[in-house]
């Protein structure tokens, strides 16, 4: 394989992590199975990502319309986090100089969750590596929505102009407001879509699709997105000098 320009590292990364489910009924095991394995697979590439120089990988974990499946699966996925954080604790807090932060809405996830995800980041927040940032019911949608609401209160309380709103206005209402732009979009298990993930960041990102089951997304599977990206002419809408 082509190897990577140190270089040419993209410094902010999104995943939609997909494939769990399938990956695990192609073994005749419950969903669970799946979304259990993506787990380690995101704790691998999260590794290789930190050592290689990213900056910021952002992943999908939970969409606000994943509510929509079965109930014990939803029910699992909103236990499975503390679960493995209690049983993986050292390795991911001592072990790693990875900082963790939240996206997403926080009215609709259970107590038991939002704390140990409270104490994941803050546990963290002194770390110097790659931010990982886990988006839990969270739905572009609705981001862009929250912040259209608080400009238009702004414009409202004579805060602001209507002319003064701009895309640098409302990127920084955003819940990534402090993230460097999105270099580049993976998506795995063959879906060719972006299903509400990172809509406004992604305008301009590099997409990245791969028939790889999230659980078989390997540290070699990312180098592999991450030299097909090098590959890649980023024009911005202009032209290549």
């Amino acid at each position: 394989m082509q190897e990577l320009d140190m270089n040419r590292i993209p410094e902010h990364i999104g995943i939609i992590l997909d494939g769990n489910g399938r990956w695990a009924k192609k073994r005749h095991m419950p969903r669970k199975y799946g979304h259990r394995h993506g787990a380690f697979a995101l704790r691998d590439i999260a590794r290789y990502a930190n050592s290689i120089g990213v900056k910021y990988m952002t992943v999908y974990c939970f969409s606000t319309e994943n509510w929509k499946r079965p109930i014990d699966e939803v029910q699992y996925l909103m236990k499975a986090p503390s679960q493995y954080f209690k049983r993986f604790f050292k390795d991911l807090v001592e072990n790693t100089n990875i900082r963790y932060q939240v996206i997403g809405r926080k009215d609709r996830i259970p107590a038991m969750l939002s704390n140990t995800l409270n104490e994941a980041v803050e546990l963290t927040k002194n770390h110097t590596g790659m931010v990982l940032t886990l988006c839990i019911d969270y739905g572009s949608q609705d981001e862009i929505t929250t912040a259209v609401k608080e400009i238009a209160k702004e414009a409202k309380d004579g805060a602001i102009e209507i002319n003064d709103i701009t895309p640098e206005m409302i990127t920084n209402h955003l819940f990534t407001k402090d993230y460097p732009k999105l270099d580049l979009l993976i998506r795995t298990s063959g879906e060719c879509r972006l299903s509400n993930f990172l809509l406004w960041q992604a305008a301009y990102s590099e997409l990245y699709f791969t028939d790889t089951l999230f659980p078989d997304f390997t540290p070699e599977e990312l180098k592999k997105a991450l030299i097909a990206y090098q590959g890649r002419d980023r024009r911005f809408g202009g032209l290549s000098k």
